[in-house]
């Protein structure tokens, strides 16, 4: 039987979501940074706490919000028809407010100061073409997902954000409300303001792409006309 889940508690859902995946994103890289001078070393503590998180998250509240934590993935799903516009609005700005109340949550638990701006620069066009790349294989990762195997989309979503914080340049924000929390911390993790534009650009443009080559890609197989057995082409 189908439940009819009220857009608050999705709200919610997606506000919750997106504030613990942050929190994990900015504490796990400030107790990394503080625990080793070896870059290596906290770029891996930053790693698997957010691979973690996102199966964890997705898990238990995919099935009441859908677990997008993401505006570009909310903005696919509205043009796939699978959330409205208006609602999606309000996904984006829950997302974003979440990110923002994850920063400042792992500020205070490592007793920082709250309101902080990032002077980390995270600019020029191999971070643009990392992060393009980056959400283009997270949306076509969860699109594939949808369409072969629907319950082990957290997994797979977690285990390519992992994989994702090592091959790209970027360390893989893909996810424009992740990357405006990230800078509102001047932390292991952060990015400064006035880079925000490029890396949003590169991630809209990567989604698109994604979109673009999975309708293809990923698309039903039961209108196309079947191969000739041998024994037709006799």
């Amino acid at each position: 039987m189908s439940v009819t889940i009220d857009l608050g508690r999705r709200l919610a859902a997606e506000a919750l979501g997106t504030a613990i995946l942050v929190a994990t994103v900015v504490g796990s890289g400030i107790m990394a940074d503080r625990l080793t001078d070896d870059v290596a070393l906290s770029l891996l503590g930053n790693t698997i706490p957010t691979g973690a998180i996102l199966v964890v998250l997705i898990s238990i509240l995919g099935p009441i919000s859908g677990a997008h934590f993401n505006p570009v993935v909310t903005m696919v799903f509205a043009a796939r028809r699978g959330l409205i516009g208006s609602a999606a609005g309000l996904y984006i700005l829950a997302q974003i407010a979440g990110g923002i109340v994850g920063t400042w949550t792992a500020h205070l638990m490592f007793d920082l100061p709250i309101f902080q701006v990032s002077e980390t620069v995270r600019t020029g066009s191999a971070q643009w073409t990392a992060e393009a790349v980056a959400t283009f294989g997270l949306l076509l990762t969860i699109l594939g997902g949808l369409r072969f195997r629907v319950e082990a989309i957290p997994m797979l979503v977690g285990l390519y954000i992992t994989a994702a914080y090592w091959f790209t340049a970027s360390t893989s924000f893909a996810n424009p409300a992740v990357a405006i929390a990230r800078s509102l911390t001047n932390t292991f993790s952060g990015i400064r303001p006035v880079d925000l534009p490029g890396f949003i650009v590169a991630q809209m443009l990567g989604a698109l792409i994604a979109v673009a080559l999975a309708s293809w890609l990923f698309a039903d197989r039961r209108n196309e006309i079947p191969p000739i057995s041998s024994k037709e082409s006799v």
